[in-house]
C-alpha cells in the first residue's frame, strides 16, 4: 500500500514555488488514490498532468498496484484547508455550524485555526422601535464547523 505521507511529501514538493496546493490525498485499502488540488488561481488540465507524472516517477507501478486520479476540487464542495479560505476571502459563503445553524455571510478574515464571516443580525437600536439589520463579525474556529461552502450567484 502507498504510504500517503510520502505521497503528500512528492506531491507537495512537485508543486513547491507555485500557486497550487493539495486539498486532500486519500488512499483506499485497494490502493486507490485520489488528488485534489487547488490554485489561488486557476487550475489546469497540464496542472494535473505534471503532478500524476510526478506520482507516476516515484512510486513504481510494478512495485505497488495502484490507481490514480489526479484533479481540481470542485467549487461547490465544502472548503477544507485554510488556503482556500485565503483564496475565497471576501466572497459570500454558507456555513453548517456544529449545532445545525446555517449562516451565510461574507468571509473576511482567514487563521491559522479559525475565520470570520459577517453575518446579517438585528440589533436594537437606542431610539429605534424596531431592531436594525447590520453585518455582525461572527468568529469561528474550523474544527466547530460541519462545512462552509462557497454562495455560487449567476
Amino acid at each position: 500500500m502507498i504510504d500517503k505521507q510520502e505521497l503528500t511529501r512528492v506531491i507537495e514538493a512537485e508543486l513547491a514555488g507555485s500557486e497550487l496546493f493539495v486539498v486532500q490525498v486519500t488512499v483506499s485499502r485497494d490502493n486507490i488514490v485520489e488528488v485534489l488540488l487547488d490554485s489561488m488561481g486557476d487550475v489546469t488540465i497540464d496542472d494535473c498532468v505534471r503532478v500524476n507524472n510526478a506520482v507516476l516517477a516515484a512510486f513504481d507501478r510494478d512495485v505497488e498496484d495502484y490507481e490514480l486520479t489526479v484533479g481540481s476540487y470542485g467549487i461547490t464542495s465544502p472548503l477544507l484547508v485554510p488556503r482556500q479560505y485565503e483564496k475565497n476571502l471576501g466572497g459570500e459563503v454558507e456555513v453548517l455550524t456544529a449545532d445545525g445553524r446555517k449562516l451565510h455571510g461574507t468571509l473576511t478574515q482567514v487563521g491559522a485555526e479559525d475565520f470570520t464571516v459577517e453575518v446579517p443580525a438585528k440589533v436594537k437600536i437606542e431610539g429605534k422601535k424596531r431592531p436594525v439589520v447590520q453585518q455582525q463579525p461572527l468568529t469561528m474556529r474550523y474544527d466547530e464547523i460541519k462545512y462552509t461552502k462557497n454562495i455560487i450567484k449567476v
